[in-house]
This record gives C-alpha cells, sequence and structure tokens, in this order.
C-alpha cells in the first residue's frame, strides 16, 4: 500500500528568509536575486511570519525609496501564517492550505524554519505525478 508523501519529501528546502528587524528594501533585494515571491520572516531563526513580492511592490508604491529604506520587514510581514512540522502528510498541508486560501506554508523542525511549502512546490509535485500516471503518447482522445 502506497503512503502519502510528507511534506518534507516537496517542500524546499533551507530557504531564503529574512530577519523581522531587516528592511524592507533588503527583502525586495533578496526577492529579485533570488527571483522568490515568498520569504520567510524569523526572529532568532524562528519563523514568525511571510513578506510576499505583493507586499514589497505594495509598499515601496506608497513610500519614497528613502522611506523604505527605513521600514522594516515587521511593518509589511504577514504574521499570521501557517506552520507545519517537518513530517506532516502533505494532504493534511494541502488541505489546511486550501481550506485558508493561503499559497504558503512554512516547515519547522524543533521550532526552526527548515523549509517553506508553496502553491508552485504543489504543482511541481502534481505534474510529475500526472506525467507518471499518464505517461505522453498515451491515448488522450476526447
Amino acid at each position: 500500500m502506497k503512503r502519502t508523501p510528507l511534506i518534507k519529501s516537496i517542500m524546499t528546502p533551507f530557504p531564503y528568509s529574512v530577519d523581522v528587524e531587516d528592511t524592507v528594501l533588503n527583502a525586495c533585494t533578496m526577492m529579485i536575486d533570488h527571483n522568490i515571491r515568498h520569504l520567510p520572516v524569523t526572529d532568532k531563526g524562528r519563523p514568525i511570519g511571510v513578506v510576499t513580492d505583493r507586499d514589497i511592490r505594495r509598499i515601496l508604491d506608497s513610500l519614497s525609496k528613502d522611506s523604505s529604506k527605513e521600514q522594516n520587514v515587521r511593518q509589511v510581514a504577514n504574521l499570521d501564517i501557517y506552520v507545519v512540522e517537518l513530517t506532516a502528510p502533505l494532504d493534511t498541508v494541502v488541505t489546511e492550505m486550501a481550506k485558508r486560501h493561503i499559497a504558503t506554508g512554512l516547515v519547522v523542525k524543533d521550532d526552526r524554519l527548515v523549509g517553506i511549502f508553496t502553491a508552485t512546490d504543489v504543482f511541481i509535485y502534481l505534474g510529475k505525478l500526472l506525467k507518471s500516471l499518464f505517461p505522453h503518447g498515451s491515448d488522450d482522445a476526447a
């Protein structure tokens, strides 16, 4: 009998993160440099929030460049986050994310950030699963 995969086999491990006291401008630079849209926010290594590219754009659009240098991540981060243990079953995580209408979960081990799980990770996994179930060249006539 096959078992449901654990989140640790699907997540993005060792994600980039930003400290809660870091500047919005530094978070923006990190997101651009690494081509990421969700950045975990930590306080002493513990996840406390997430900042998104949308959050960053919104604050940068409303402030001058000079004043954005003074804004810290705490002021723009979403602090209402979904945190899961490394050994959480994938079905439980995606069901909860759908129920909450969220696209990001932070993965921890011993309260320390070890991964991030986003809708992109779901799509990658789903694509691989579908490819394994329905190999190319199979009859797809309607």
